[in-house]
């Protein structure tokens, strides 16, 4: 547990400081530039490159990109948004976690697509307690997520990590509660929800890896992976201060 906690406290650290160089201007490859040294600086190793053939570090997806968006020459613009979903390596554990930032001021919609979005996060996490069901989560996430007129994405799931990046259970962002396996004490999951302020619909990119909205409409994303103990979930994707988002 250590190591996936070491993981994962650079994780955090990385988009904490990804965060802080999304500004106007700014490339989304210099950002994976950035993210990579950051990992390899503190000897951890990019989780998300060369995994299943993904080529960067970072995954960076802007407005209607949902999720793996491939950084490029592409520059942010004022009134953006942007999702950083990251992995990380320590000894053979992972870490992950996204976040969405807004690149300078951004529209009333978009600012409450963000704040809902971070929400149902924490509401998931919230869910995870011992003797609950993993649909339990999944119905947290869903119900506060519509109950704001937005929708979340029905692809893309979230999972448990390990030794391994992607492990059982996945973890849906939408269903009925009480389902699916009990939830115990030591497990370790990635709990992320993806929300567009549109339909629930995506399309993948000729790029075979950006997914879009399918109807154009604003699209955020945040995670984190935590552990379930005896008294309730812990974040692990934390800094050493113990700041998160």
């Amino acid at each position: 547990m250590d190591r996936i906690g070491q993981a994962s406290r650079l994780v955090a650290e990385a988009l904490l400081a990804l965060r802080e160089e999304s500004q106007p201007g700014v490339k989304t490859a210099e950002l994976d530039r950035f993210a990579e040294a950051f990992l390899l600086e503190r000897g951890a190793q990019p989780a998300f490159k060369g995994y299943r053939g993904y080529p960067c570090t970072v995954c960076t997806s802007v407005n209607e990109e949902v999720v793996h968006g491939l950084p490029s020459e592409r520059r942010l613009q004022e009134g953006e948004i942007l999702s950083l979903d990251l992995g990380a390596i320590v000894e053979g554990y992972y870490g992950d976690a996204a976040l969405t930032v807004p690149i300078g001021e951004i529209s009333p919609e978009a600012r409450r697509l963000l704040q809902v979005t971070r929400e149902a996060l924490h509401r998931g996490v919230a869910a995870a307690v011992p003797g609950q069901h993993l649909t339990d989560i999944s119905h947290a996430i869903q119900t506060y997520v519509e109950a704001d007129g937005f929708s979340v994405v029905r692809i893309f799931v979230g999972h448990g990590i390990g030794r391994a990046l992607h492990e059982e259970p996945q973890i849906p962002n939408f269903g009925p509660p009480g389902r699916g396996p009990l939830l115990k004490p030591g497990m370790v999951l990635a709990i992320e929800p993806m929300v567009n302020a549109g339909t629930h619909e995506v399309t993948i990119l000729e790029d075979r890896w950006t997914a879009v909205t399918q109807d154009g409409s604003l699209s955020a994303h945040f995670e984190h992976t935590i552990v379930i103990t005896e008294k309730g979930p812990e974040i692990l994707t934390r800094s050493e201060t113990g700041e998160t988002w």
